[in-house]
């Protein structure tokens, strides 16, 4: 008798097979290089690393930024989602299609966008910063971009439940008496609960490991704006070298990769600043330029002093 495949799925072994080594690429590798590398160190060391002032202040800031940007975006993306669903307007599919910006830009981009907004000599800035907000190189300007962020996790989660509610419940509260806030309390809010959990959650994560966009707007400062993934991407440069005696061997980073987190900051602070208005030369100099490359020998080349050289 012909053995019969009982199987719901075919070609399962091959699905399954190319799942497990997705996930293992993607995935389990990643987390397994994280703990392997954690568990080279000793416990003092690990604590050194992961608990000092330091940290613990760009833990405090992640973790509150995140969870008020996320909160930002739950009540925005509500509102959002209910016009798009709800309304019909000119304009709307493109309002649908701009709100999947912040997935498809790269997220330095938008932190580039945002810092030349809010600058003192930005767009926004030069009204805002009078009024004494300070939307840019602050911890508001964290919470801007990650509610920039993570608003298309909030959107698109809630958007589809939205969708799918029926007016026929709407309307037979209506009709019992109720009136618009307790339909939308007692009717539409509680099937909404699981999707605005999930865009919270969505939302809260992803801010939570965000760097791109985020290091061109905070100032990365130490214990004011400095957020844990620009911390963790310095490690072990922020070890004093009398408690991580080997931190660049064990790592293989050089003092020049250490200080490449500096350089960053300087490029990205020269690239935001406004232009230097050029300033004329002072006439007690201009002899001194205008003869540059001939010097005397035994006087000294300096512009201000005749000294003559010893």
């Amino acid at each position: 008798m012909p053995s019969v495949n009982r199987r719901v799925l075919p070609g399962f072994s091959l699905s399954l097979g190319y799942t497990v080594f997705y996930l293992t690429v993607l995935v389990l590798l990643p987390v397994l290089a994280c703990f392997s590398k954690a568990a080279s160190l000793t416990l003092g060391q690990f604590g050194a690393a992961v608990w000092t002032e330091r940290t613990r202040a760009a833990y405090v800031l992640t973790f509150g930024t995140s969870f008020v940007a996320a909160v930002v975006n739950v009540f925005l993306g509500l509102l959002i989602a209910w016009v798009l669903v709800r309304y019909r307007f000119p304009g709307r599919r493109l309002m649908d299609s701009l709100i999947d910006l912040p997935l498809a830009l790269p997220t330095a981009v938008g932190g580039l966008v945002y810092a030349s907004l809010y600058v003192k000599k930005g767009w926004l800035g030069r009204y805002l910063v009078p009024l004494g907000i300070q939307a840019a190189y602050s911890r508001l300007a964290i919470v801007l971009v990650l509610v920039f962020i993570g608003l298309p996790f909030v959107v698109r989660t809630v958007q589809p439940v939205l969708e799918d509610l029926e007016a026929e419940s709407e309307e037979a509260a209506a009709s019992l008496g109720a009136t618009r806030w307790q339909a939308f309390r007692r009717v539409i809010l509680p099937p909404l609960y699981p999707a605005l959990i999930t865009g919270f959650a969505l939302a809260f994560a992803r801010s939570l490991g965000e760097y791109g966009s985020v290091v061109f707007v905070s100032g990365n400062m130490p214990y004011k704006t400095e957020i844990a993934p620009v911390l963790c991407s310095h490690w072990p440069c922020h070890m004093p070298s009398a408690r991580w005696p080997s931190s660049t061997a064990s790592t293989g980073r050089s003092p020049a990769d250490c200080a490449s987190g500096t350089r960053t900051c300087s490029a990205i602070s020269a690239a935001t600043a406004p232009p230097a208005r050029s300033r004329r030369a002072s006439p007690a100099l201009a002899p001194a330029r205008s003869g540059a490359g001939r010097s005397r020998p035994g006087v000294s080349s300096s512009p201000l002093r005749g000294e003559r050289a010893p």
